[in-house]
């Protein structure tokens, strides 16, 4: 391949960029409140142990869950199907526990530092799915397979791309959990605080 003949595929790649550019898009982020009671730390906790979203094989304090889909136009070119239009709509829902009555002011401030550390933690979730459907966006738009004028067989490939870039998201969030989950980790701190506070 001589210089000048790489020079022209080049010219030709990044004059088509703006016409595939990726979309500005913005989440949509949204906390659903879940609701507990206690005038204590530990009664609070109880009380979350009780109410909290089942995920799993039993309740969590709090959960990060989401809504992906697509606006996506296959096109085919020549002999081929070229993704040119994939613009996302992503909403995430935080489901957090919230007091149903005022609490003692001592209480009060010590479930706002617990309160305030799960959110941080559930947000971090929410920023791994962000990545993962800019991931996904960048893996798709451009995305070319040939021999493929009724473009069936990209369908195919995206979705085998796809189900990689998920699984690597589910992995980080449980990779995420373990640490913060586990012996000394943040989360166990933030709950011995609370019930053992006021």
């Amino acid at each position: 391949m001589t210089t000048n003949f790489l020079s022209c595929v080049l010219a030709a790649v990044f004059t088509s960029v703006p016409v595939m550019a990726l979309a500005e898009w913005q989440a949509v982020e949204e906390v659903r409140p879940y609701s507990i009671s206690g005038k204590t730390g530990a009664d609070l906790y109880q009380s979350i142990g009780a109410r909290g979203p089942e995920a799993g094989a039993g309740r969590v304090i709090a959960h990060t869950t989401f809504k992906l889909t697509w606006t996506r136009k296959y096109e085919p070119q020549g002999n081929a199907c070229v993704i040119t239009t994939n613009r996302p709509k992503l909403i995430i829902t935080y489901t957090l526990p919230k007091p149903a009555a005022e609490l003692p002011a001592a209480v009060k401030s010590s479930w706002q530092a617990f309160i305030s550390g799960v959110q941080a933690h559930e947000r971090v979730h929410g920023e791994t799915i962000k990545e993962m459907v800019k991931e996904i966006e960048a893996t798709s738009i451009g995305l070319t397979v040939a021999d493929d004028p009724d473009c069936k067989k990209i369908r195919i490939e995206l979705t085998r791309r796809l189900g990689e870039i998920s699984g690597r998201q589910r992995q980080r969030g449980r990779d995420f959990d373990k640490i913060e989950m586990g012996d000394g980790g943040n989360i166990q701190q933030l709950i011995l605080k609370l019930v053992n506070g006021p």
